[in-house]
């Protein structure tokens, strides 16, 4: 598979939101609370073109069993896929590319903030985004580069990002009154 990013389309939010009824239609809307994160929620820098879904659920245990009404409307179910806590599925089109990606969590669960605290923090500071679409145009330029070694060479950069994203995400929290 070849892995390429493209620049921020500005429908991606769109199609979250389309994807999102889809999903609370199948479900029940109560069932799961839907976040768009990864590099298409944030306008102006390059991406993968597959919408990333946080969700949000009071039971991950209790949601597993819906992964027969996630196939249902096109989803393939991946287990944990390497992240304790996670129920993780991915959507394909007709041709057999990714579409979306769903990370699910249940409430509580670190991976929540840490994901909502990365997206927002660089929807804030334009110019470490501007880094990290940079990082991910040398990444994908040039020779093939593989799933896997794309995700190795963006992480020391989302890793310490992370970090401050979730002190900022923190204190931006307590300083408006969220918890």
């Amino acid at each position: 598979m070849t892995l390429f990013v493209v620049p921020h389309d500005p429908e991606w939010p769109q199609d979250f939101e389309s994807e999102t009824l889809i999903i609370d239609e199948a479900l029940g809307e109560a069932a799961i609370v839907l976040h768009h994160i990864g590099s298409t929620a944030i306008s102006g820098i390059l991406a993968k073109p597959i919408i990333d879904m946080l969700g949000v659920v009071q039971d991950i245990d209790a949601f597993g069993h819906k992964s027969a009404v996630l196939r249902g409307i096109g989803y393939e179910a991946m287990g944990a896929y390497g992240i304790e806590g996670r129920l993780y599925f991915r959507k394909l089109d007709a041709a057999g590319c990714r579409t979306h990606h769903l990370h699910v969590y249940e409430t509580g669960s670190r991976h929540i903030e840490r994901h909502l605290a990365f997206r927002d923090y660089l929807r804030s500071n334009p110019r470490k985004a501007a880094e990290y679409s940079g990082l991910k145009a040398r990444i994908t330029s040039g020779s093939e580069v593989s799933w896997q070694e794309y995700m190795d060479a963006k992480d020391s950069f989302i890793t310490e990002t992370e970090r401050h994203a979730v002190d900022w995400y923190r204190k931006r929290n307590l300083e408006s009154g969220d918890r």
